[in-house]
């Protein structure tokens, strides 16, 4: 069985390091989610991951944030999404 590698935030240099810390002072949280550690063996594909949901989720737009993560759950729910 094939197993992923989860990068943690203690073991994470350079360009992931940058990384996790963005998506933490953005989301607000203190903790990176499993998401994107699974990302980080391929730093250009976790930062090309965050830059676009950071486009969406994040940044202003016609919808506050608040209500784009309410809208994401509930398609998620909708979508039967164990995540």
């Amino acid at each position: 069985m094939a197993s992923i590698n989860m990068i943690p935030e203690e073991e994470a240099t350079g360009k992931v390091k940058e990384v996790y810390e963005e998506i933490k002072s953005q989301l607000e949280i203190d903790f990176v989610p499993n998401l994107y550690k699974v990302m980080a063996s391929k730093p250009g594909y976790l930062e090309a991951n965050w830059n676009k949901v950071k486009a969406v989720m994040v940044e202003e737009g016609k919808l506050d944030r608040l209500t784009k993560e309410i809208i994401a759950v509930a398609v998620s729910a909708v979508n039967a999404c164990d995540y």
